[in-house]
């Protein structure tokens, strides 16, 4: 069995410290598998797993208005939203917020940064008071090595659940060109498959 959740690495507590660190995340284990449900990463995950899963998670408490995630920052964590609900925010062209979305309780936030390394792709805000679980890459190394199977699995539903995601936002980038007269998509045809 897993040892409670490693210290997280320095850069990633100095991007919390304005939330509230709950601790880990076993004592929320029954909250988390309750979400099971309403969230496309657990969906597939029992009580034991989910048991497990949270050894390796850290719990955090945001009020109203809290930014959470910043566009542009480093991120190699992700956030799976216990309670309450947030706003994602994208800045357009003119470098002004625009809402993409409103998450609720169930759903995940920075998974891709989580991955690849990359800077966060949009701001999130709670819109009120917001309980988060975070796994962070290191974290999920940790997983892979102790818990291979479970580690797998995880892995396997984040690729599942960005597969869907990039052919929702394919399918409505297509449906929003053939509503443009001469507009294209050639040279990127490769990467949108």
């Amino acid at each position: 069995m897993a040892d409670a959740a490693a210290p997280l690495p320095p850069h990633v507590s100095q991007q919390l410290a304005h939330l509230e660190h709950l601790g880990d995340a076993s004592a929320f284990a029954e909250q988390i598998h309750a979400l099971i449900p309403r969230c496309p990463l657990l969906e597939n995950f029992s009580s034991g797993e989910v048991r497990l899963l949270v050894q390796f998670m850290e719990v955090y408490r945001a009020g109203p208005g809290v930014e959470i995630i910043r566009e542009g920052e480093g991120g190699d964590f992700m956030l799976l939203l216990v309670e309450g609900a947030v706003e994602v925010r994208k800045r357009d062209r003119w470098n002004t917020p625009q809402v993409m979305a409103r998450v609720e309780a169930g759903r995940t936030l920075g998974e891709m940064s989580m991955i690849d390394g990359e800077p966060r792709f949009a701001t999130c805000v709670a819109l009120d008071t917001v309980v988060l679980a975070l796994i962070s890459r290191e974290s999920l190394a940790r997983l892979i090595v102790e818990q291979p199977l479970l580690g797998a699995k995880l892995l396997m539903e984040l690729v599942l659940m960005l597969s869907q995601r990039l052919r929702t936002t394919s399918a409505r980038l297509l449906g929003l060109i053939d509503e443009t007269p001469g507009a294209s998509l050639a040279g990127n045809a490769a990467e949108l498959t």
